[in-house]
């Protein structure tokens, strides 16, 4: 079990990094290859595909959505405080309204 918890984390390390963000030569998956990825059938005569091949693919999937959670949640925290600035704004310009009102 040690063993492959280290080689999860080597690759994991490959794919992000040492500080663990993506290299630039990293592509995403997009949407056709998952659906049309294709895995060998192990060796030996044993029935199953690959264990390490349905591994790797199986970590890239969890990267990319990883990714796609997190900047779905930076966009909702954005979304958010554009709302509240809004809101702020158009409190500012109804007491400005209602203090000309008053004055006149």
């Amino acid at each position: 079990m040690r063993v492959f918890l280290r080689r999860v984390r080597r690759r994991q390390r490959a794919v992000h990094g040492p500080a663990g963000q993506r290299s630039a030569a990293y592509r995403p998956l997009l949407p056709w290859q998952v659906r049309e990825q294709r895995f060998r059938p192990t060796l030996l005569g044993r029935r199953g595909l690959d264990p390490q091949e349905v591994g790797e693919f199986l970590d890239r999937v969890a990267g990319d959505l990883a990714a796609v959670y997190d900047a779905l949640s930076q966009s909702r925290r954005e979304v958010s405080r554009i709302k509240l600035a809004l809101c702020h704004l158009r409190s500012e310009r109804a007491h400005t309204r209602n203090e000309r009102e008053w004055d006149r």
